[in-house]
């Protein structure tokens, strides 16, 4: 699968050739990432930290807006990370992974030495632990490249790699020679290293082609992107698609439906002209087996699913799409397919897709439908008054938190904000405690 790169230069998204020249420079990160993100995960790298261009506190021109995008998907963050602190930092602050480049090396291994800094790796690895961990083998001219790709050291990136594996979760292999280059990317040294090793490989500079990132995935390397996606070769719609194994499941992927909260919604099947809507039109849509023919979920009720990204198993022959619920899920009315509304469990999520149904698809006597914004705001003034002023048993408190939270969610949904929204935030202020 295909890993979305967001490469950052004096505050703003970039890509150079060679990883020296700048091809374009462009300030829509937000936008960038909020796209990315649907397809999978997303690499934000600071180039400037990885070339030591810092201030007296350690931060970069990219600081802030790094930090921001951490909480905007499933971010794994490179560029310049060199002591464990940084490392704990950034996953507290949202990141998933963190790569790491020059720092895990030794650059001059004396005889029966580890061509590792095993003493950083191993302290790392204790305090975040591998699976949050990536290691840079990128290579010029089949050496291992430090220090922002402007030095190699002595040590041949197959042996390197094998070395490497012990300490992370997989392997970063950009070739520098090929970045930015678009004239594809080395296959005989990303073959060899997925011979060589056991652990996630992905590769990265000079991919350029649909062909050469399905070929990458059938040898079982995932391809992070960027400047073929920036200048148009390819697209992440694409290649998200290309790499599913349509083959293994007659031409039918099976999509499971949750909700932002995790909650599963509903199950159906998916043949190429299904995704490829699901993703033009923001709606999930199915192929209906009994019918032969493509269909969108709420198309006659109004109950659809909003999309908010899709995630793919490690078969590649499963899909988990993230959806956003407008009404009940099941045509008999539910929330979910899995359970009966009399048994349903009451939830922020089930509320929130409760009070989005109703604005969908207003009923005569709604009260939900009538809520302008400002009303909603005077009413979660008047409610959190009620609660802090008036409720003195613990019934009381029970019925005013109640009301509170109908109309807080109420201007969340008029915000476009979802509890999930929320939890990611509440989380990321645990992470930095």
């Amino acid at each position: 699968m295909v890993i979305a790169s967001i490469d950052l230069k004096d505050g703003h998204v970039v890509q150079l050739k060679n990883g020296k020249d700048l091809v374009l420079q462009r300030d829509d990160a937000d936008a960038l990432i909020a796209d990315f993100d649907k397809y999978g995960e997303v690499a934000v790298i600071d180039l400037d930290q990885a070339l030591r261009h810092t201030d007296e506190k350690g931060n970069t021109k990219n600081t802030e807006l790094l930090k921001h995008l951490l909480r905007h998907g499933n971010v794994r963050v490179g560029g310049g990370i060199r002591d464990v602190k940084k490392a704990r930092e950034l996953i507290s602050l949202g990141a998933e992974k963190v790569i790491v480049g020059s720092a895990a090396w030794n650059p001059s291994p004396k005889a029966g030495e580890s061509v590792l800094n095993t003493a950083f790796l191993e302290e790392l690895v204790a305090a975040i632990g591998k699976q949050r961990v990536i290691i840079s083998v990128d290579a010029i001219n089949g050496k291992i490249a430090v220090k922002g790709w402007t030095e190699t050291v002595d040590i041949p990136l197959i042996d390197g790699a094998r070395e490497a594996e012990k300490y992370c979760s997989e392997l970063l292999f950009t070739c520098v020679e090929k970045e930015g280059c678009m004239q594809g990317t080395d296959m005989d040294s990303c073959r060899a290293l997925r011979e060589a090793v056991s652990c996630r490989v992905v590769a990265a500079g000079g991919v350029n082609s649909l062909e050469q990132i399905v070929e990458l995935e059938k040898l079982g390397c995932d391809v992070q992107l960027g400047m073929a996606l920036y200048t148009g070769k390819v697209s992440l719609k694409d290649s998200f698609i290309g790499c599913l194994n349509f083959e293994k499941v007659d031409g039918m992927i099976p999509v499971i439906a949750q909700s932002p909260a995790g909650e599963v919604l509903m199950m159906g099947y998916s043949n190429k002209e299904a995704f490829e809507k699901s993703f033009e039109t923001g709606k999930l849509s199915f192929f209906s087996r009994t019918r032969n023919k493509l269909w969108t979920k709420g198309e006659t009720s109004g109950h659809f699913l909003e999309l908010v990204k899709m995630r793919v198993d490690c078969d590649r022959d499963t899909v988990l799409a993230t959806v956003i619920p407008h009404g009940g899920v099941c045509h008999t009315g539910s929330f979910t397919c899995f359970g009966s509304e009399p048994d349903a469990k009451s939830t922020l999520e089930r509320l929130y897709g409760t009070i989005s149904e109703r604005f969908a698809n207003p009923r005569p006597g709604s009260y939900t439908a009538t809520l302008d914004a400002k009303r909603v705001r005077e009413k979660v003034m008047e409610e959190a008054e009620e609660l802090t002023d008036d409720a003195e048993s613990k019934d009381e408190v029970i019925w005013e938190a109640a009301d509170l939270l109908y109309f807080v969610s109420v201007l969340m949904y008029k915000e476009g904000v979802t509890w999930q929204d929320v939890y990611n935030e509440l989380d990321r202020r645990h992470k930095e405690k």
